[in-house]
């Protein structure tokens, strides 16, 4: 087995100059008013990559997990590259952009060091139980299995296409160490189904075109680069944190709202499970209509991306049917607790159109602050990319990179799986999924002794200026009521009614 090296070479990708790249969705970049209408509303996705690609260890492909017990891989940025803006940043448009730019001149100087994580490094952070090699995988008793998602299904609704997402699955899973994935066809039809899983099933990969209606269409949607890279980051880090889950990749036609909302639609006929969206808008007034229309599927959880671009209020995140996912800049020694604070383009916000629900307005509850809007983020994971996760990407007609990403995309997939894998452990005790998980999350936290035990309180760090955009003890726009401790959150979950 090859030793994890303290530091990888990075290789300097020709976006290393800054570039003008589009901002991440909830940035107002699209331009539509806080009034204008669904149908003229267009999402982006949330991600932030770094602009060098990265090598990622090796050692986790035996199955062995090694890199759990070591520290990050640390990666030197040259002078230059650091100053690049990283949200949305994609392997092609950087490498398109530069050649264009004249004279630009290698750069030899350090300017600043990033770290990256692999799965097994994230899963040990967090407190969740490693993932077994093949040979002794088969042998997992029903609760091991049930741990890691299996029986649970998983949604990931992205717009446009990524042609390569099965094989960059593959080589994800390959490289650390996760099981494999078997490929399954859904025919589109005029009744939506999935097939039936139980515990005994591994992961299974479906990737479907759903229409505004919710219906399911057999043509294949457009490649679009940015989505694509989204895409591949959604579906490696759902399956890395609910590794025996079944995945299904709902794409929606485009970008707009309408389209994705259809997306979602499908999500809620074909059954229950928790669905990933890890894109965001401005909100509008039109939002509000979307509540009880769009995120009511029986048995199902919503999680978003808060954003990545400081306090704003970016939907669906700030729907009171979604969880919020905010950012944290994470380090991991590899033993011991792990340290996070506040990711600064963490988003986090009071919403605009959205009423204060009943879940924040428990007794109790740490440091949530007065008013009659609803807050995010609800919790938070590892989001700055300089404290990134692997990512295997291919762009259309490319070959294979691996790159540092993160955002509040990155965590946004993660925690959906770290639910599908208490439902996992629910089905065990004869419980249905746990549907919204909000008012339960909350209940925790309005306990001081379940609060402690279930969430790392993360106190430092901020998001803007005002007073709830500054980590500190309690509630907070950019990490919510915290990020979880999984060990002690997934029994208190597996408890609730």
């Amino acid at each position: 087995m090859n030793r994890l090296p303290r530091s990888g070479s990075a290789v300097l990708l020709p976006a290393a100059v800054a570039l003008a790249l589009a901002a991440c969705g909830g940035a107002g970049g699209d331009g539509n008013p806080v009034s204008a209408g669904a149908a003229s509303v267009i999402a982006t996705p949330v991600f932030d990559m770094l602009p060098v690609t990265v090598e990622p260890p090796d050692s986790d492909a035996d199955g062995s997990a090694a890199s759990a017990t070591r520290s990050g891989r640390a990666t030197a940025l040259p002078a230059g590259a650091a100053g690049i803006d990283t949200r949305n940043l994609t392997l092609d448009a950087a490498r398109a952009r530069l050649a264009a730019l004249p004279g630009r001149a290698a750069v030899a100087a350090v300017a600043t060091t990033a770290v990256t994580y692999t799965p097994a490094q994230v899963r040990a952070a967090y407190g969740l139980p490693m993932v077994p090699a093949a040979t002794d995988l088969a042998a997992l008793d029903v609760a091991g299995r049930a741990a890691l998602g299996a029986g649970q299904t998983l949604y990931l609704v992205a717009a446009y296409h990524h042609p390569n997402v099965v094989a960059d699955l593959a080589a994800f899973s390959t490289r650390f160490g996760l099981p494999d994935c078997a490929t399954v066809s859904v025919a589109a039809s005029a009744t939506p189904a999935l097939p039936a899983i139980g515990n005994a099933d591994g992961c299974s990969f479906i990737r479907v075109t759903a229409t505004a209606a919710g219906g399911m269409s057999a043509t294949v949607p457009a490649y679009n680069a940015s989505w694509a890279q989204e895409i591949a980051l959604d579906v490696q880090w759902a399956h890395a944190l609910a590794p025996l889950a079944r995945l299904v990749l709902v794409e929606a036609p485009s970008a707009a709202v309408t389209a994705l909302n259809g997306a979602v639609l499908l999500a809620n006929r074909f059954g229950a499970g928790v669905v990933s969206m890890s894109f965001g808008s401005i909100e509008g007034s039109w939002a509000t209509g979307y509540d009880g229309t769009v995120f009511n599927g029986a048995g199902m959880s919503y999680v978003a991306a808060a954003g990545d671009n400081g306090s704003q209020a970016n939907w669906p995140a700030t729907s009171p049917s979604v969880l919020a996912v905010g950012g944290t800049t994470l380090a991991w020694s590899g033993s011991g607790p792990r340290t996070e604070k506040a990711w600064s383009k963490s988003g986090g916000a009071a919403s605009n159109v959205f009423a204060r629900p009943a879940y924040q307005k428990l007794a109790g509850l740490p440091a949530i602050p007065a008013g009659p809007r609803r807050l995010d983020a609800d919790v938070a994971l590892v989001a700055d990319p300089y404290s990134g996760v692997y990512v295997g990407y291919t762009p259309n007609g490319g070959t294979r990179s691996w790159l540092s990403m993160g955002g509040t995309s990155a965590g946004t997939p993660a925690v959906a799986g770290m639910l599908a894998s208490i439902n996992g452990l629910r089905a065990l005790d004869g419980k249905a999924t746990l549907g919204k998980p909000q008012a339960a999350l909350y209940g925790i936290a309005a306990v001081a002794g379940n609060y402690a035990s279930a969430f790392l309180d993360v106190k430092t760090g901020a998001n803007g200026s005002c007073a709830p955009c500054k980590a500190g003890s309690g509630f907070d726009y950019p990490t919510g009521l915290g990020t979880p401790n999984f060990g002690a959150l997934a029994s208190l979950l597996r408890a609730a009614n």
